[in-house]
C-alpha cells in the first residue's frame, strides 16, 4: 500500500492532476465494492479525522505563501470568500432544486458545500502552473478563507428545524472570521517571535514546533468561538514568512505531513463512499457540476472582483481554477451525521461532482493560462533558498544560500553582493567541491553559499541576498525589490 501511494504522489506531481483523484481511487479499490471488500460506513469518524487532516493541509499551504504575494490580493479574496460564496450558493441551489428535483433545504445544502475551494488540490495544482502572482495569490487566499463561511452556513442548513435569517447567518459569519483572523495573527506573531529568540536545543526541534504552533491557533481559535481554519492558516502564512531558523527543513516537514494528511484524508473518504450507489446520482452531479462551474463560478468572480481592476482574462481562468476537492466531500459528511432526510444522495452528488469536474480542470488549467495569454515568463528570476541556522554563542547566524537556475545572482561577482558589514561569504560549494571565494569569484547557478553573518545585519543580509537574486548586481542597495535603481551613490538603503 506504502509503494501504490508514493507511486500517486509520483504520478501527480508529473501530470499536474491533483493527488485527490489518485488516492480516492486507492480508498475505493480497498472498499466494499472493490479488491478487499472493506466495509467503512462511519462518516462521524470521516467527519473528524478530515478536519484534523485540514488544519495540516491549510498550515502547509499558509507556511509556503509569501506575504508579499498575497498581500495586494487580500481585499479579492476576501471577496471572493464572502459575498463569492453567497452567490455561488444561490446560484447553484436553485439549479440543484429546479434542474435536478432536490428539494430547497438539499439544494442549499449541497449549494454552500460546493462553494468551497479546495486548499490541497489548488496548492498542490496551481504551484505548478506558471500564473502571475496576482492570480495565484488570490485564488490561494480565497481557498485558505472560504472554508470558514462555507463551514457555518453547510451547519446552519444540516441543523434540524427552521434555518437561521440570512442576516444573522451574515453576523454569525463575520463574528467568526474576525474572532479566527484575530487569533491567527497573535498566535503566529508570537510564535514567530519566540522562536526567532530562542534557540531550541536540536534544529530538528523547529519544524515540530512551528507545526504545534499551527494546529495551536486551530484549537485557540476554535475555543474562542472563531473560526479555526482562517486562524490556523494565517497564523501559518504569518510563520512561513517570519524567517525562522532552519527553514528549509520546515517546510520540508511541513510539506511531508502535508502529503500524509491528504492520502490518509482521501483514502478514508474513498472507503465511505459506495460505487455501486452512485449510478443513479451520476447524471444529477453532472448538471449541478455544470451549472457550478459553467453558470456560478464565473458569476461568483466578475461579480465579486468589480471593485478590482483586473482583466477579463485573468477573471475567465479564475473562474475555471475553482478547483473542488476533498473539503466538499468532508463538509457533505456533515448532513449524514445530523440525519438529515437525503444526505446519503447529497453525499453522493458532492462526490461524483467533485471527482468529474477535477478530473476536467485540474489537468487542463495550463492549456486555459496559455490560451488566455496570462501564463507566466518561466524565464522570470526564482527566489533563492537561504536557511538560517542561529550561532547563539557566536551571537550570530550562518545563512547557507542555494542559487536555482532561474536566478540573477548568476554571474555575480562575491564583491557585488554589496553585503553589509558583518556578513561575508565564507564558503562556496561548486560541483561538490567547496572553496573559500575571493571578491572577484564569480558565481554560477547551482552554487551553494555559505554566508556568515552578526546578530545585527542577518536580516539586511538576507534582505540583500535575495535582491541580488531577483534584480542582479544592480539591485538597490540593501533593496528587497530586486529593481535597479542605479549603482553608486544614487542607490539608497531600505530599512
Amino acid at each position: 500500500m506504502l509503494l501504490v501511494a508514493v507511486a500517486a504522489v509520483r504520478i501527480s506531481s508529473r501530470s499536474g492532476l491533483p493527488s485527490l483523484l489518485l488516492y480516492l481511487g486507492i480508498g475505493i479499490a480497498i472498499g466494499q465494492d472493490g479488491i478487499f471488500h472493506v466495509k467503512f460506513d462511519n462518516a462521524e469518524l470521516t467527519q473528524v479525522f478530515g478536519y484534523a487532516a485540514l488544519v495540516v493541509i491549510l498550515a502547509e499551504g499558509g507556511l509556503g505563501t509569501k506575504w508579499k504575494e498575497i498581500k495586494p490580493a487580500l481585499p479579492a479574496a476576501a471577496m471572493l470568500s464572502t459575498v463569492g460564496v453567497a452567490v455561488s450558493v444561490g446560484v447553484t441551489a436553485a439549479g440543484a432544486h429546479y434542474l435536478v428535483g432536490l428539494d430547497w433545504r438539499q439544494a442549499l445544502i449541497i449549494g454552500a458545500v460546493v462553494s468551497s475551494t479546495d486548499a490541497a488540490a489548488v496548492f498542490s495544482v496551481l504551484r505548478k502552473v506558471p500564473l502571475p502572482a496576482r492570480v495565484t495569490g488570490v485564488l490561494e487566499a480565497e481557498s485558505g478563507f472560504n472554508d470558514a463561511p462555507v463551514v457555518i452556513l453547510v451547519v446552519a442548513f444540516s441543523t434540524k428545524g427552521p434555518v437561521d435569517s440570512w442576516y444573522l447567518l451574515v453576523g454569525e459569519i463575520a463574528l467568526e472570521l474576525a474572532i479566527g483572523a484575530a487569533v491567527g495573527i497573535a498566535v503566529g506573531w508570537l510564535g514567530s517571535f519566540g522562536l526567532r529568540r530562542v534557540a531550541l536545543p536540536a534544529s530538528g526541534l523547529y519544524p515540530i514546533a512551528v507545526m504545534a504552533i499551527a494546529v495551536s491557533a486551530y484549537a485557540a481559535g476554535a475555543m474562542a468561538h472563531g473560526s479555526g481554519f482562517l486562524a490556523v492558516y494565517l497564523a501559518a502564512m504569518i510563520l512561513g514568512n517570519a524567517k525562522l531558523p532552519h527553514w528549509p527543513a520546515t517546510r520540508g516537514f511541513a510539506d511531508g505531513l502535508g502529503w500524509l494528511a491528504q492520502i490518509g484524508m482521501f483514502v478514508l473518504l474513498g472507503l465511505l463512499v459506495a460505487p455501486h450507489d452512485l449510478v443513479d446520482d451520476f447524471w444529477p452531479a453532472v448538471v449541478v457540476g455544470l451549472v457550478l462551474t459553467v453558470v456560478a463560478r464565473p458569476m461568483e468572480v466578475f461579480i465579486s472582483l468589480i471593485p478590482f481592476r483586473m482583466s477579463w482574462q485573468e477573471k475567465a481562468l479564475m473562474s475555471w481554477a475553482g478547483l473542488r476537492g476533498a473539503v466538499p466531500i468532508i463538509l457533505a459528511t456533515i448532513p449524514m451525521v445530523s440525519g438529515i432526510e437525503g444526505s446519503t444522495r447529497v453525499f453522493n452528488i458532492v462526490f461524483v461532482l467533485v471527482v468529474v469536474y477535477t478530473l476536467i480542470q485540474g489537468p487542463t488549467l495550463p492549456w486555459a493560462a496559455k490560451a488566455l495569454k496570462i501564463a507566466e515568463d518561466p524565464s522570470e528570476a526564482a527566489d533563492l533558498g537561504i536557511e538560517s541556522a542561529p550561532l547563539e554563542r557566536l551571537r550570530g547566524h550562518l545563512l547557507s544560500v542555494a542559487i536555482p537556475a532561474r536566478s540573477k545572482m548568476h554571474g555575480v561577482e562575491v564583491a557585488e553582493l554589496r553585503l553589509p558589514a558583518g556578513a561575508a561569504v565564507t564558503l562556496v560549494v561548486r560541483e561538490g567541491k567547496s572553496f573559500v571565494p575571493a571578491p572577484s569569484t564569480v558565481l554560477r547557478r547551482g552554487d551553494e553559499l555559505l554566508v556568515v553573518a552578526t546578530d545585527p545585519v542577518r536580516d539586511a543580509a538576507e534582505s540583500r541576498l535575495r535582491a541580488v537574486g531577483e534584480g542582479g548586481k544592480l539591485a538597490s542597495w540593501l533593496g528587497t525589490d530586486g529593481h535597479s535603481r542605479g549603482t553608486g551613490s544614487g542607490a539608497r538603503a531600505h530599512r
